[in-house]
């Protein structure tokens, strides 16, 4: 009875084997790394720039014909609520007169390709892979509703606008060389004032203007010294950061009271 049941259990496996569908041949890897995975910022940071490296690993099923490859490096930092308004002249000052909320966008985004994302793949698979700031999703608030407006939106162009001017947004079509056909490199520069956090690095591999594989990583921005010891005395002891805050700012005004005392 035993030998039977056994050969029972290897018939049902490999019958169960033959209807299941078989693993899709995987044509190519992507081996990648950066420079350094945790960056400390210090009082006297003013920015750097990692490396990102890496190579296009071939198997069996690679086609023969394959040969060129585009690369694109999406970096999307820290995601936060961040709001954009809109200012207009009235009674010759500046004031508020509307502002649109993003729900939950990359502090920092930067994209980086071999060659323009129009010469890599087709307007949809742009949008589909959100190839280019124009295609990233960056959702708002527009009244009670949640959408992702056009590119030309104006509060989305400001928003956009103003991350760049701050080295926050960036896109870069000449950023990813390739060293030869199967290695290559990108720098992913970082600003003096870059939000601190885990950055999330997409690496995707195109080929034909079709998708071939993709891989990620991270590193992180960590503070040090001792504007990392104030933060996280103000995050865990809040009563504590208050009281020495206030009586700072109590002892500073009696001193500047006796400097500039006047006899």
């Amino acid at each position: 009875m035993s030998g039977r049941a056994s050969l029972a259990a290897v018939v049902a496996a490999l019958v169960l084997g033959a209807l299941l569908p078989a693993p899709p041949a995987r044509a190519e890897r992507l081996i990648v790394s950066v420079s350094n995975h945790r960056v400390t910022v210090t009082p006297n940071y003013s920015g750097e720039e990692l490396v990102l490296f890496g190579s296009v690993e071939k198997d069996a099923a690679t086609p023969a014909t394959r040969n060129a490859y585009d690369l694109v490096v999406t970096v999307s930092g820290p995601r936060a609520d961040m709001v954009t308004r809109r200012k207009e002249r009235k009674f010759g000052i500046w004031i508020n007169t509307d502002y649109r909320q993003f729900l939950q966008v990359p502090t920092y985004l930067a994209l980086f390709a071999n060659r323009p994302f129009d010469a890599i793949a087709s307007p949809e698979v742009e949008r589909r892979q959100q190839l280019g700031l124009n295609n990233v999703l960056l959702t708002q608030r527009v009244g009670p509703d949640y959408a992702d407006v056009v590119p030309n939106d104006a509060f989305r162009s400001a928003f956009v606008r103003l991350r760049r001017e701050h080295g926050l947004y960036r896109e870069d079509t000449s950023a990813v060389t390739f060293l030869t056909p199967t290695l290559f490199r990108t720098g992913i520069p970082l600003p003096a004032e870059v939000p601190i956090g885990t950055y999330d690095v997409e690496i995707k591999l195109f080929s034909d203007g079709a998708l071939v594989t993709k891989t990620d990583t991270a590193f992180e921005i960590v503070k040090v010294g001792f504007e990392q010891f104030v933060a996280t005395t103000a995050r865990q002891n809040g009563l504590i950061y208050g009281l020495v805050t206030a009586c700072m700012a109590l002892m500073t005004g009696w001193i500047a009271s006796i400097v500039f005392r006047k006899d």
